[in-house]
C-alpha cells in the first residue's frame, strides 16, 4: 500500500494506492490507524510531516522522501535519460523548507530563487514522474534501494533530533570551569585564557595584542623575528619562542569555547537534551550533515556530559575502518576481504606481507581512498596495488575518470557531480596547463573517495551514542 501526503495551506488530503484524494482530518490518527498495514507513505519532507507525529506518539516504519529523492534521480547517471533528469529546475530543487542548506565546497546546486513554495508542488505527480524514472532505469532494482535507504535515513534523523542526546547541562558546565576557569562574564574571556594572553603578550611585547584576530598576531610575532604564513598551529609549533606554548594553548581552549562553550550549550541543550537538526543527504557523497550544533564531531573534552537517564545504559559503537572494509567489498576483493576478516584490517595487511607495520599499512590504505599518493603513502602505493589489486584499481579508475571530468556512481546509483576535466586547448599558456591539471588531479581525487562515500552516505552517522533500557 502507498498512501501519498499532500498538504495544501491548512488541508491535509491522501490518495491510497492512486485512487481518489480524500481529505484527512486529524493527521496522526489517520496515520495510526493505516500504519497498522505497513503501507509506505509518501510525503514532500520528512522533517515537516514526521515531527508532529513523533509528538502525538505516532511512528511509521517507511517512507518515501520526495525531496531527497528528486535529488538522487536527478543526477544519478542510471535515470540520466528520464523526464525528470531532462526537466528544467523547479521547486523540488529547492532545499527544505524551514530548514538551513548545508553545502559542501564546490556544491551541487545552484538554486533559483523563484522556486515554487512547498504549498505549489503536487506530491502525487512527483510521485508518479519519480516512479517512472526508477521503472525507465536500466538496473531499477539498484536505485530504488538508494532511494529507500534515503528515505529510512529521513526518518532516523527525524526521530534521534525528537529524542534528542541525554546532556547534563551541569556536568557540561563543571567540563568547562574546569578547563577554561569559571563562566565568565557576556564578552569576557574565561580566567585561564585571560592568564594565557597575558603570558602571549608580555613575551610578544605586545600589551594590547588580541590573539583571536590573525592580521593582529602575525604582526606581533614579526615583531619579535618570527615570521610565518600564517596563525594555523601547526606551523606555530615549528616555531621556538617562549610566547608559543601559552599561544599554543590559548588556541586550543579557544576552539573550545568558540565550538561547545556556554553559548553553546545555552543553545543547543534544553530539558536535559542536546536536539541538533541532523541534515541527511546534507553534501554530495549523500553523507549526513547538521545545520547547527556540530552533532557529529563532538570532541572528546565535552563528551562527560553525555548521561545517561535514570534506568538507561549508553552503549557506544564504533565502526572500524569502515571504509577500506566497505571498499574491499565493493570491489570483490577476496584477498583484502581475507585481511580484515580476524578483526583487524590493517594488521591482516601486514600478516599478508603486503607492508612491515601497522602504521605503514593505515597510510597506505588512507593515501589510496583520499588520493594522497606522495611522501610515504605513494612509495607503498605500488606494493598495496600488487597486494590488492581489485580495490586500489577500483578507487585508481575513479580517479582517472574523475580527472576526465567524467560523472563516477556508486554501486546504488549515486552519482558524483560533472568533473572539470582537463579544460585547455593548444593557446592555453604553460600556467592555464598547470592550473588546469591541478584541478583534473584534485578532482580526480574526490571521485576516488566519492565512490567509498556515496556508498555508505545514507548510513546514520557513525560514533553516535545510542540510549536503550
Amino acid at each position: 500500500m502507498v498512501i501519498v501526503l499532500q498538504r495544501r495551506a491548512d488541508i491535509v488530503s491522501a490518495v491510497i494506492d492512486s485512487a481518489e484524494p480524500q481529505i484527512v482530518g486529524d493527521l496522526a490518527t489517520f496515520v495510526a490507524t493505516h500504519e497498522r498495514n505497513k503501507p509506505r507513505w509518501v510525503w514532500d519532507d520528512t522533517a515537516r510531516w514526521y515531527p508532529e507525529l513523533l509528538a502525538a506518539r505516532v511512528r511509521v516504519e517507511r517512507c518515501f522522501d520526495l525531496r531527497l529523492c528528486h535529488t538522487i534521480l536527478r543526477n544519478s547517471s542510471l535515470t540520466a535519460d528520464s523526464s525528470l533528469a531532462r526537466a528544467p529546475r523547479g521547486g523540488w530543487d529547492a532545499p527544505a523548507p524551514l530548514e538551513v542548506p548545508v553545502r559542501e565546497s564546490g556544491a551541487l546546486f545552484d538554486l533559483d530563487d523563484a522556486a515554487q513554495s512547498p504549498t505549489e508542488l503536487d506530491a502525487v505527480s512527483e510521485f508518479e514522474l519519480q516512479s517512472s524514472a526508477v521503472a525507465e532505469s536500466a538496473e531499477p532494482g539498484r536505485i530504488g534501494r538508494l532511494l529507500a535507504a534515503e528515505s529510512a535515513g529521513a526518518l532516523i534523523a527525524t526521530e534521534m533530533q525528537f529524542a534528542g542526546l541525554p546532556w547534563r547541562e551541569d556536568e557540561h558546565d563543571a567540563i568547562l570551569s574546569r578547563i577554561l576557569g569559571p563562566r565568565p562574564a557576556a564578552g569576557e574571556r574565561p580566567e585561564y585564557m585571560r592568564r594565557l594572553l597575558m603570558e602571549v603578550r608580555e613575551a610578544l611585547e605586545a600589551p594590547e595584542l588580541n590573539p583571536d584576530s590573525p592580521a593582529d598576531l602575525l604582526k606581533a610575532l614579526g615583531q619579535v623575528g618570527l615570521q610565518v604564513t600564517s596563525t594555523r598551529s601547526w606551523e606555530l609549533k615549528q616555531l621556538e619562542h617562549p610566547a608559543i606554548a601559552p599561544l599554543l594553548e590559548y588556541k586550543k581552549l579557544s576552539r573550545l569555547l568558540s565550538a561547545n562553550g556556554w553559548h553553546w550549550l545555552d543553545t543547543w541543550v534544553a530539558d536535559g537534551r542536546f536536539r541538533p537538526d541532523y541534515v541527511p543527504g546534507g553534501v554530495v557523497t549523500g553523507r549526513w550533515a547538521t545545520s547547527g550544533g556540530g552533532a557529529l564531531q563532538l570532541p572528546k573534552q565535552i563528551r562527560g556530559a553525555v548521561v545517561a537517564d535514570d534506568g538507561w545504559m549508553l552503549v557506544v559503537a564504533d565502526a572500524a575502518q569502515l571504509e577500506p572494509r566497505i571498499l574491499a567489498a565493493l570491489a570483490g576483493d577476496k584477498g583484502m576481504v581475507a585481511a580484515g576478516a580476524a578483526g583487524d584490517l590493517y594488521a591482516g595487511i601486514v600478516a599478508s606481507g603486503a607492508v612491515e607495520t601497522r602504521d605503514q599499512a593505515k597510510v597506505a590504505m588512507l593515501g589510496a581512498m583520499y588520493g594522497a599518493t606522495t611522501g610515504e603513502s605513494g612509495r607503498l602505493m605500488p606494493r598495496l596495488a600488487k597486494a590488492y589489486p581489485l580495490a586500489i584499481g577500483m578507487v585508481e579508475d575513479a580517479a582517472r575518470a574523475g580527472e576526465r571530468g567524467e560523472i563516477v556512481t556508486t554501486r546504488l546509483g549515486r552519482s558524483s557531480p560533472p568533473g572539470r576535466g582537463q579544460a585547455y586547448d593548444e593557446s592555453a599558456s604553460a600556467a592555464e596547463v598547470a592550473r588546469a591539471r591541478n584541478s583534473a588531479r584534485a578532482w580526480g581525487r574526490f571521485t576516488r573517495n566519492f565512490i567509498v562515500h556515496g556508498s555508505w552516505g545514507t548510513i546514520a552517522p557513525m560514533n553516535e551514542a545510542t540510549a536503550v533500557s
